[in-house]
């Protein structure tokens, strides 16, 4: 009888699919349709006020520094004043700041809102990340971030694609509504969930002036800064790139980014908890280097969609792995911290990348961000090598 509880209690303790991951999911789901929508459809929005490509690049990337700004507090924040505080506080800004869209005529007051809104992300993505991490078994940590991601990536597969759709047939306005309606059910869902209680230590300083980054959380964190500068020509400039070059189907490059992103999180996740990351940073930004290539050159709609496969399977594979190794890599009472400095470097990627390649595309055209971006790629994969030998010669001796 003894023994029968025993094997009973075991899995339990090792099982992902819990009512409060089930939430978790569900809320990070909805606040990503709600941003999701306004990715593709923003630039348009910035055309439409009569926004250059340097302001697009500049109001995509203002709103990924202010995240930036705000994620080192964001870290602290959810060790001292708990999950719920950091999440639910990030969420409730994040609301009001998209739906003021709906009310902003003029660039600067887009510029400012974007900011507020920045804010809001900064918050709400680091807790959540934390929060996932707080409910997946450790030593499934990585097969269990790679579902959870999949919440997101989810939202991606409808959400640009359903923003671009809804902007030809209905307001800006009604649209900035809609996604401030889908942040308020994340917000609701969020306070179904039941947090893990920080526990303050003793000897934990309450002095944070210079303490804005976990140390073991840098090496993947820098990786994943190079990778995501390609987000940021991606999310920025490729609605105006296929308009320009005459490309149809833009509203299914997501679409297909987001189905082969989904599907690289059911098998990426097991073999980086398996094998490490050596099986999976290496093939997984060798195929988002042939992606920025193939739009770089972008001579169809076909030739599109097999660098959104391309680009999905790879960025689906890379960035769960690299938050499973910045997370684990950290002491307990510092996983807050490394999810901080983890998606700090995912703001700065996309947001360098969003302001560098507006001047980009304003003197050399379109397809020059995407060699670049695919330069900057390929300087992590070196990078990555370099790291990873230099840790072999380490253990080695």
């Amino acid at each position: 009888m003894t023994t029968g509880l025993q094997t009973q209690t075991l899995p339990a303790r090792d099982k992902i699919w819990t009512k409060d991951f089930i939430f978790i999911c569900m809320a990070n789901f909805f606040i990503f349709l709600g941003f999701q929508m306004t990715l593709p459809t923003l630039p348009l929005f910035v055309e439409k006020l009569g926004g250059s490509d340097q302001q697009i690049g500049l109001i995509v990337g203002i709103f990924t520094f202010s995240a930036l700004l705000f994620r080192p507090y964001a870290g602290h924040a959810l060790e001292s004043k708990g999950r719920a505080f950091v999440y639910m506080t990030g969420l409730a800004i994040f609301v009001l700041s998209v739906g003021s869209y709906a009310f902003v005529s003029a660039i600067a007051l887009l510029f400012m809102m974007r900011v507020v809104q920045g804010i809001g992300w900064g918050l709400s993505t680091t807790a959540t990340g934390t929060i996932a991490t707080d409910l997946i078994p450790p030593k499934r940590r990585g097969e269990g971030m790679g579902y959870f991601g999949l919440s997101g990536n989810l939202a991606l597969a409808f959400g640009p694609s359903l923003g671009l759709t809804l902007a030809g047939r209905i307001s800006f306005a009604s649209l900035f509504l809609i996604c401030a309606v889908l942040g308020l059910t994340a917000f609701i869902l969020s306070s179904r969930i039941r947090y893990k209680k920080v526990e303050k230590l003793e000897h934990q300083s309450t002095t944070v002036k210079f303490d804005i980054f976990e140390k073991n959380a840098i090496q993947p964190s820098i990786l994943l800064f190079f990778v995501t500068v390609t987000f940021g020509g991606i999310a920025s400039f490729l609605p105006l790139y296929a308009e320009e070059s005459n490309i149809a189907g833009i509203e299914f490059y997501f679409l297909v980014y987001a189905v082969f992103l989904m599907i690289s999180r059911t098998f990426s996740g097991k073999i980086y908890d398996r094998k490490g990351h050596l099986y999976v940073f290496p093939p997984g930004t060798a195929l988002i280097f042939c992606a920025m290539l193939l739009l770089s050159w972008l001579p169809s709609t076909v030739v599109m969609l097999i660098a959104a496969a391309l680009y999905g399977l790879g960025f689906g594979s890379v960035q769960p792995a690299l938050q499973a190794w910045a997370v684990n890599n950290a002491p307990e009472n510092r996983k807050g911290m490394a999810n901080a400095t983890f998606f700090s470097c995912f703001d700065m990627g996309v947001g360098i990348g969003a302001m560098s390649f507006g001047a980009i595309a304003s003197m050399m055209g379109y397809h020059m961000i995407y060699l670049t971006a695919a330069g900057s790629v390929l300087f992590s994969i070196i990078l990555y090598l370099y790291l990873y030998v230099k840790a072999r010669a380490q253990a080695a001796g």
